[in-house]
């Protein structure tokens, strides 16, 4: 079997690492218990915050377990990493129910149970702390000029860092050696931002247990356009479908940029590599085949074959028919057959749907001939849709060549 550390290096997930030659003999002698952490502040992950996961499914699939901490005690509190102004307070309340659903996420991902992995609230541990014991006995090891070193405090302290954040770090370091001293878990792994979190943790584990841990840190990705992974214009590209239509999802990754297509592969697939570098040598209209097996993999992944099937076929049929046999996957709205018959501005109607985010939008989309319904162009926008507008019994909106929605008369 080959080395997990070798896999995640292939693949592209590896930035940082406290000590390489270190870890990769251990790991390679015995099965390391490893984790990594999500603070559900939300309803819902996006593809964004999938990175770590998926290289920790690589791990667990090269013979180690792996440890998910769901943050609800540091969620109380808001990690100040990557932030520019202090996250909106939850109560517990909250958090809980955001946990139950991303629960359910990364089982898509990492398969939990006994004798493979481990899911963790650290609000268990976390929630009954006596704060000066805390202090005391946890705050003592830390040097306020060595947690100011770190990027994440240094952006924070631009616009103020309150006393609540600045807690966070020890919070997390007190996370690490609660699985350290619990389950034996030697590495901890997160995004580049979360490095100065990591090496606190593991600097405390040396300091009370006298034991060495380690840290490796991967990638923030974003894409050949600079822009930030798992954004679109409608916001982020969340892994809940009541939040992001699966058909939708499966679009996000079809659409992705020709220069991102294998490096996505290789992060949020579980494809062979060799598999993957016979897509590399594709060029032009022939990549489209690599984009359509990313969106298929991504989407089987995180929704389940049966909707990834759906959303592949409705993709198919609005492309080569311009709508003929369009599946149910395909986002749609209900408007009153009655204000069809009367007219809708197209402005208003293409507002009105996920192709636009204002009326400003719809403007500039029509302006600018991207607009279609039913394979018509619309002219400008003035155009006033109705009744004969209607294909099938239905109005199929194209923003530019790929994004559809449907609406329907009711």
């Amino acid at each position: 079997m080959k080395h997990g550390l070798d896999v995640l290096q292939e693949r592209g997930f590896v930035k940082q690492c406290t000590d390489w030659e270190g870890l990769y003999s251990l790991m390679e002698h015995k099965p390391v218990t490893l984790y990594v952490g999500v603070d559900p502040t939300g309803t819902s992950l996006h593809v964004g915050h999938m990175v770590p996961f998926f290289a920790m499914a690589h791990l667990q699939l090269a013979g180690h377990r792996p440890i998910a901490v769901v943050g609800c005690g540091t969620a109380m509190i808001g990690d100040p990493s990557g932030k520019t102004e202090m996250r909106q307070m939850l109560t517990l309340n909250q958090i809980e129910q955001n946990m139950g659903k991303i629960k359910k996420q990364l089982s898509r991902v990492v398969e939990f149970g006994e004798d493979r992995g481990l899911m963790v609230n650290n609000y268990d541990w976390l929630g009954s702390l006596n704060y000066i014991e805390f202090l005391r006995d946890i705050g003592c090891h830390f040097s306020v000029n060595r947690m100011l070193s770190f990027e994440s405090y240094k952006q924070r302290l631009e616009k103020g860092l309150t006393f609540i954040e600045f807690n966070y770090q020890l919070m997390q370091a007190y996370d690490y050696l609660k699985l350290f001293q619990q389950y034996g878990c030697r590495l901890q792994m997160g995004g580049d931002d979360q490095w100065g979190n990591i090496v606190a943790g593991m600097e405390l584990i040396r300091r009370i247990e006298g034991e060495e841990a380690y840290g490796l840190t991967f990638h923030l990705v974003t894409r050949s356009d600079g822009k930030k992974m798992g954004k679109t214009e409608k916001g982020a590209v969340f892994l809940d479908p009541e939040l992001f239509s699966v058909y939708d999802f499966y679009q996000y990754w079809r659409n992705v940029n020709d220069a991102d297509v294998i490096k996505f592969m290789k992060l949020f697939t579980f494809l062979p590599i060799e598999e993957i570098r016979e897509y590399e040598s594709l060029k032009g209209r022939d990549l489209n085949r690599a984009k359509e097996r990313l969106a298929f993999e991504q989407t089987k992944i995180i929704h389940g074959e049966q909707e990834a099937q759906r959303a592949r076929e409705a993709a198919q049929a609005a492309f080569s028919s311009g709508g003929s046999g369009l599946q149910e996957a395909i986002p749609t709205v209900t408007v009153s057959g009655d204000e069809l018959n009367k007219g809708i501005n197209a402005v208003d109607l293409f507002a009105g749907t996920e192709l636009c985010s204002s009326k400003g939008d719809a403007r500039r989309l029509i302006s600018q001939g991207g607009a279609r319904i039913n394979d018509r162009q619309v002219p400008d926008i003035d155009t006033v849709v109705d009744q004969t507008w209607l294909e099938e019994g239905v109005l199929l909106l194209r923003a530019g060549k790929k994004r559809y929605f449907r609406v329907i008369p009711e």
